[in-house]
């Protein structure tokens, strides 16, 4: 009857009596014969209290205004609602007309009794129920997508089979959430936070300023470095090994998200550092110099120098301001999956920091419309020479 048979045309395909199958459909309350109780087929929901969601009342009003032509926005004004809400619930529990398929009835009790069905928790997972689908999100996590890039490469993949596609919560929610077993519990060391679990956000510590000398503040860095409008702004920080002993530089450019690692073999100390960032930011052309915001770090106490040598102004964000340099912390916790906290990063070559580098500027962006740093960078300069 869900799919649409009559009761008696259902009974017909089950093959019972018209008798037993009304029975099976309403119970059997008082059965002669002192027999027990038949509850009915479909499960008895309790009647639940004041809720965001349609209860029975609403859906006999609906059915009315319905028969009376009313209009789905008249509807939801009446009740109080989104119309969206009230147009969804029409789809989703109405049925076609007994014997003309070609009209559509919304009955209420019919209706609630649709809704209470699909209310019960916990249901059955998306990912969980496709093999294809949970494979496919496999295998790109063990290439170290993430959940949000995977959801978006399903969408572009297959772009007519809505079963396919999911939501990067979903995946997040197979990953995390115990007994779903929807994916590999170990892929979890694939995420950037390489997390078994989820983390609560918590208010970030407050550090102290390190860099004492006279610096420009980020407050005073071009109104055309913060709208990302041109090229050439870079934001960089330092990704640290164990015990502090051993470092990474590392750049991003504002506009493309672009990423420049700075190899440091000599160490982090500001004369050294000084030295290979000159080096690195040197092998750009002029106009991708505009400027550099740092932290209060002690590695740019020749900040004065660097800018005479490389052309190219240093900004400093304020102390235990981190969201100044977000498109930075964000790239630094990509490099993380890379070069994990506690390891000793002095062991990766110059050509292993490039190797890392052109991964990260391959890797498609969420706020580049899904092209790589790689890519915008290329159209950038294209335009820069025409």
């Amino acid at each position: 009857m869900q799919q649409g048979y009559s009761s008696a045309e259902a009974c017909r395909i089950v093959g019972i009596n018209y008798r037993t199958g009304k029975r099976w459909r309403n119970g059997w309350h008082s059965p002669p014969d002192g027999r027990k109780a038949v509850p009915p087929i479909y499960a008895e929901v309790p009647p639940s209290g004041p809720s965001r969601y349609l209860c029975e009342e609403d859906r006999v009003h609906i059915a009315d205004r319905l028969r009376e032509k009313a209009s789905v926005r008249a509807i939801a004004a009446e009740l109080g609602r989104s119309p969206s809400t009230i147009s969804r619930e029409i789809r989703r529990n109405g049925m076609a007309l007994r014997g003309d398929a070609s009209r559509w009835v919304y009955r209420p009790h019919a209706a609630q009794r649709r809704a209470e069905q699909r209310r019960p928790r916990p249901k059955p997972g998306k990912i969980g129920q496709s093999p294809e689908l949970r494979d496919f999100i496999q295998d790109h996590l063990a290439l170290r997508w993430s959940p949000e890039q995977i959801c978006n490469a399903l969408r572009a993949r297959f772009p007519d089979r809505p079963e396919m596609h999911v939501t990067h919560e979903t995946v997040y929610q197979a990953l995390y959430v115990q007994g779903r077993g929807e994916l590999r519990r170990e892929l979890t060391k694939a995420l950037r936070t390489g997390r078994a679990r989820r983390r609560p956000h918590r208010q970030a510590y407050k550090r102290l300023t390190r860099f004492t000398s006279p610096m420009v503040m980020i407050s005073d860095r071009p109104a055309e470095a913060t709208d990302r409008a041109v090229p050439g702004h870079w934001e960089g920080d330092l990704i640290v090994g164990a015990g502090h002993r051993s470092a990474i530089g590392t750049l991003v450019e504002r506009s493309t998200r672009y990423v420049m690692l700075v190899h440091l073999p000599e160490g982090q100390r500001a004369e050294h550092f000084n030295k290979a960032l000159i080096h690195v930011v040197q092998t750009l052309p002029a106009h991708l110099r505009r400027s550099l915001t740092w932290d209060q770090g002690s590695e740019m106490a020749g900040h004065h120098a660097f800018s005479t040598a490389a052309d190219m102004p240093v900004y400093f964000c304020n102390p235990g301001s981190p969201w100044q340099r977000g498109s930075n912390e964000n790239t630094n916790g990509l490099l993380r999956q890379y070069f994990p906290k506690g390891s000793d990063l002095s062991r990766h070559s110059r050509e292993d920091l490039d190797a890392v580098a052109a991964e990260l500027n391959g890797r498609p962006r969420k706020t580049l419309d899904w092209e790589t740093p790689a890519e915008r960078l290329h159209k950038l300069l294209a335009t820069t020479r025409q």
